[in-house]
């Protein structure tokens, strides 16, 4: 078990990926010149994220919402920038898959707790934190067990139970659960800062 998480799993992450990319690319290709019309020459969304025992790395995702603003300049509400092909990819799930250059770089692995913003590190309790013991995935066991329907304590919780039981087993349980509900469209988006409310932090210290 050790050998897969410290060495086999890197092996297979790069690899997928790889492999990955080359199978999409027209789709990726495609996906991104319709994003530059749409988006005023801007496909690509990126943002900070924390990583593996905390380091911050540059999230990329498909942009799928404009930057349109209110009267004020302030950005209008998520939903109501949301482009139609940035729909369609939020349902299939499309817009992670740039993540697939986060894997080849290292940031990211296809399989671990989602990545969350660094204004978050100072809210986790102590075992919270745990789910930075390993690298944040694409798609995880609380993606696969509610995704945006639970609260964030559920989700970390299993975002931990990851960490401590971590596998190929329960790696390829995660997969086949992920490619399930890619299918089915069950509980698809999992776009932390669109359906989530902010975590503000948990009172318990444990």
């Amino acid at each position: 078990m050790k050998l897969y998480r410290t060495f086999i799993k890197r092996i297979f992450d790069f690899l997928a990926a790889f492999t990955g990319l080359l199978i999409i690319a027209p789709l990726f290709l495609f996906i991104v010149f319709s994003l530059l019309i749409l988006n005023n020459g801007k496909p690509f969304f990126y943002q900070e994220r924390t990583g593996k025992k905390g380091k911050i790395f540059t999230i990329i995702k498909f942009k799928t919402m404009t930057d349109k603003t209110d009267s004020n300049g302030n950005l209008l509400p998520a939903m109501e920038r949301v482009t139609k092909i940035g729909a369609i990819c939020r349902k299939l799930s499309l817009d992670e898959l740039p993540q697939l250059i986060n894997i080849l770089k290292g940031d990211m692995s296809l399989i671990g707790p989602r990545p969350l913003l660094p204004i978050y590190l100072d809210r986790y309790n102590k075992r919270q934190n745990r789910r930075h013991d390993v690298l944040p995935g694409i798609t995880g066991w609380a993606q696969v067990n509610g995704r945006n329907t639970i609260s964030w304590e559920q989700k970390f919780e299993y975002d931990v139970y990851y960490v401590e039981q971590q596998s190929f087993k329960l790696d390829f349980r995660i997969i086949l659960k992920t490619i399930d509900k890619v299918i089915n469209r069950k509980d698809i988006n999992n776009s932390e800062n669109l359906d989530m409310p902010e975590f503000m932090g948990t009172q318990s210290e444990i």
